[in-house]
């Protein structure tokens, strides 16, 4: 069986070599189909592999880009775990993708479902959202780099600084504290603070070496932390780590009250309710409909029948416990 698969491989090879683009990717869909009807998964992902990953090298993307749909179609039906071998097949198909083809973003979002499913990481596998996010930002594609970075490995932290930091590069000076924010909020919001440390880390240590940027180096017994006197934004989201690692609610809101005047400027409102709650126990306001709420209140009231009235009310909030792991690294 090994020596027939690997003499079709070749064969489909040749083909393509050839310049036989179309007869060779529907004889390979064929073949694949005919060893799926059998479940036989291996042999089904070693024909598209190779198949998709040929296709992909002599610049058929769209071609190349269907057999590797196909192939998580295979790795679902086969139930196959994301282990180094099946991501290790995928993430070299993602790699070999022409840089406009439509189809690999279809890729990468299918790619992260299967690994949802099969995998131990219900946002998905770190490394195909590390592999996926750092070819998006060389192809200067902000959102997508972005969306993928920030549910990386422990590397993309850096990845995602370099990045923000050459794309802030490009606007005015004091727009720095938006982009730093961009990598700061999210990663405090999905619970990572170890990679929000970073990520701000490295992207004001090159902050710090523009020459029309004044920095102050300020030491205190516990920290360290530069200070921009024409920045208060980015003073304000350095601190805000610092506050976060510390989860003392009073402290929060004093660094809140004394950036206030600065924050109005900026829609980062929402983030910090969220942030407040989730490291600081200070619950987000709830806005609700006060005739709703009364006649809630009264029929369940009612419910509750004689004597004390029982424990008809709304389900009250989740409850916030501590603050997040420090890292989904």
């Amino acid at each position: 069986m090994a020596s027939k698969i690997e003499k079709t491989i070749q064969r489909q090879q040749e083909k393509i070599a050839e310049g036989a683009y179309y007869e060779a990717h529907q004889q390979l869909r064929v073949i694949a189909s005919r060893y799926v009807k059998q479940s036989n998964w291996s042999a089904a992902t070693d024909i598209l592999f190779s198949g998709a990953h040929s296709l992909l090298k002599a610049g058929q993307g769209g071609s190349g880009g269907d057999l590797c749909i196909f192939l998580l179609d295979v790795f679902a039906k086969g139930e196959v775990k994301p282990d180094a071998n099946s991501k290790g097949k995928l993430l070299s198909l993602l790699r070999a993708f022409p840089k406009d083809e439509p189809t690999r973003k279809k890729f990468v979002n299918e790619m992260v479902g299967w690994s949802s499913r099969q995998g131990e990481w219900p946002a998905g596998d770190p490394e195909i959202h590390h592999v996926a996010g750092t070819l998006f930002a060389e192809d200067l594609e902000p959102y997508d780099a972005e969306r993928h970075l920030l549910l990386g490995t422990k590397d993309s932290p850096e990845v995602l600084a370099n990045f923000e930091y050459t794309w802030y590069l490009a606007d005015d000076s004091h727009t720095a504290p938006l982009y730093a924010a961009r990598g700061v909020l999210p990663y405090l919001i999905s619970g990572n603070l170890r990679a929000a440390n970073k990520f701000f880390l490295i992207f004001s240590s090159k902050l710090a070496s523009k020459a029309n940027l004044g920095v102050q180096e300020v030491s205190t017994a516990s920290s360290d932390l530069r200070v921009y006197p024409s920045l208060p934004l980015l003073n304000f989201l350095g601190l805000l780590l610092l506050a976060v690692q510390r989860g003392e609610a009073g402290l929060y809101r004093q660094l809140k009250s004394h950036y206030a005047s600065h924050l109005k400027d900026v829609n980062w409102g929402e983030s910090l309710d969220q942030l407040g709650e989730m490291y600081f126990n200070i619950k987000i306001p709830r806005q609700g409909n006060p005739m709703m709420d009364m006649l809630g209140n009264m029929f369940m009231g009612g419910m509750g029948g004689g004597g004390g009235g029982g424990g008809g009310g709304k389900k009250g909030a989740k409850a916030v416990g501590p603050a997040p792991s420090a890292g989904l690294d």
